[in-house]
């Protein structure tokens, strides 16, 4: 069984052709794009709200092009003069998780969106899609911009430091995390360093990123808060923080999120990064994360080495919640007539295309959930939410239960590639 996961690690191996010349398309900076997303469970609409230049590149100047078919939504950057696709990524959004709650049925709604590139030389066009009931991706917003133009800000808002907080080598080629506090005071930041190296211990803890530890490059930002915690809105707790994080996202008690994206992007900025690690200074139970977006744990709760973890597999690798038995806000969040996309999960359809060729051949699809299979890969009923339908890749598993170096082998294969991609 495991020659064969390497093999089909081989085989999905990202490869570098059609990729962009860095130098010659990109300044060694970023350029930001802040938009509006709105609408509604049916309908969305795009609105430009600012375009901003900040002084660092963190990410890979070597993979421009996203070769995964990840996410809720893609955005491609095109060089104006010759037409050429020069970057792209795939990412979800908050906006995309409240379309499949019953609020989003009764209202129209705007959140705060961003995307990131390299910045270009030449004036390019920048094209978003999102993607339809049947997850084929739809153009729905396009935008000229001429790099040169005055109208492009150039202050950062939060300015603060940034200190290393682990790192193996250039941020081109590696992995890059910059954690940012929230809910620490002034007087908290030691507290707040103590922490970062807290939690990089957790991440090395858990295969496969403890044998990829020199893939990465880990951040702090120094910036504190004016008052400790974040908002409890069940119990009427309201704190000012820089990040405006909390509970009861979706009315559900434990996911901890924020919709004020310009300001985690502006704490962000402070330092190279590719992934974005909230780090909230609270005991009460609770996270959240969204792929290519940003990642919530809290700092001190019994469970918060397992939520640090389980979190970062959902922002890094787009691997899917396999539990079925715990509240969320989501309605139809999978459908039983398509294909998920995630890696991790799937409803049969185009089981072909997930973790088919990793199984033994005498794994029984689906494949009971018994004692005998408890240690196998296999097709185990229940995942995404829902018990019936979708299916997960064994019994247990770091993103089914609250266990700590747990990732079963298709979630470790999800990672490893998501690791070479970003790093040389």
């Amino acid at each position: 069984m495991y020659k064969r996961l390497i093999l089909l690690t081989l085989a999905l191996t990202i490869t570098t052709f059609g990729q962009t010349d860095f130098d010659k398309y990109f300044h060694d900076k970023t350029l930001r794009l802040d938009y509006f997303h709105a609408g509604d469970a049916t309908s969305d609409e795009y609105f430009l709200d600012e375009l901003i230049e900040e002084p660092i590149w963190g990410g890979s100047k070597q993979k421009m092009v996203d070769p995964f078919d990840y996410g809720k939504y893609k955005f491609e950057v095109y060089d104006a003069e010759h037409g050429e696709l020069i970057y792209s990524r795939t990412y979800s959004t908050l906006f995309s998780e409240w379309q499949t709650t019953e609020e989003s049925k009764q209202t129209k709604k705007a959140f705060s969106e961003s995307v990131i590139f390299p910045y270009p030389k030449n004036k390019c066009k920048v094209v978003f899609y999102s993607r339809d009931k049947k997850n084929s991706l739809i153009k729905k917003f396009e935008l000229a911009i001429d790099p040169t133009s005055y109208f492009i800000k150039k202050e950062n808002r939060l300015k603060f430091d940034n200190f290393e907080v682990y790192n193996s080598g250039p941020s081109d080629k590696k992995v890059d995390i910059v954690i940012i506090p929230e809910g620490y005071t002034d007087e908290e930041m030691d507290l707040f360093r103590d922490d970062c190296e807290k939690f990089t211990g957790y991440l090395f803890n858990s295969s496969p990123y403890k044998e990829r530890k020199e893939s990465f490059n880990i951040w702090g930002v120094t910036a504190p808060s004016p008052e400790s915690g974040t908002d409890i809105p069940g119990d009427n707790i309201w704190k000012k923080t820089h990040g405006n994080t909390s509970f009861y996202t979706f009315d559900v008690e434990r996911y901890l999120m924020t919709g004020d994206y310009k300001s985690i992007r502006d704490l962000a900025a402070n330092a190279p990064y590719d992934q974005i690690y909230i780090l909230v200074n609270t005991n009460k139970y609770g996270g959240g994360s969204i792929y290519n977006f940003y990642s919530v744990a809290v700092n001190k709760n019994s469970r918060e080495e397992y939520v640090f973890v389980h979190e970062f597999g959902h922002g890094f690798a787009f691997l899917a919640d396999e539990y079925y038995d715990s509240e969320t806000a989501y309605q139809d969040f999978y459908p039983l007539d398509i294909e998920p996309l995630e890696p991790n999960l799937t409803t049969l359809i185009d089981f072909e295309s997930k973790w088919k060729k990793m199984l033994s051949k005498d794994i029984p699809v689906p494949t009971p959930n018994e004692k005998q299979y408890r240690e196998i890969l296999g097709v185990f009923e229940g995942g995404g939410y829902v018990a019936k339908g979708v299916y997960r890749p064994k019994i247990d598993c770091s993103m089914k239960s609250a266990s700590v170096d747990n990732y079963c082998p298709v979630c470790q294969d999800a990672i490893t590639r998501m690791i070479d991609f970003y790093s040389e």
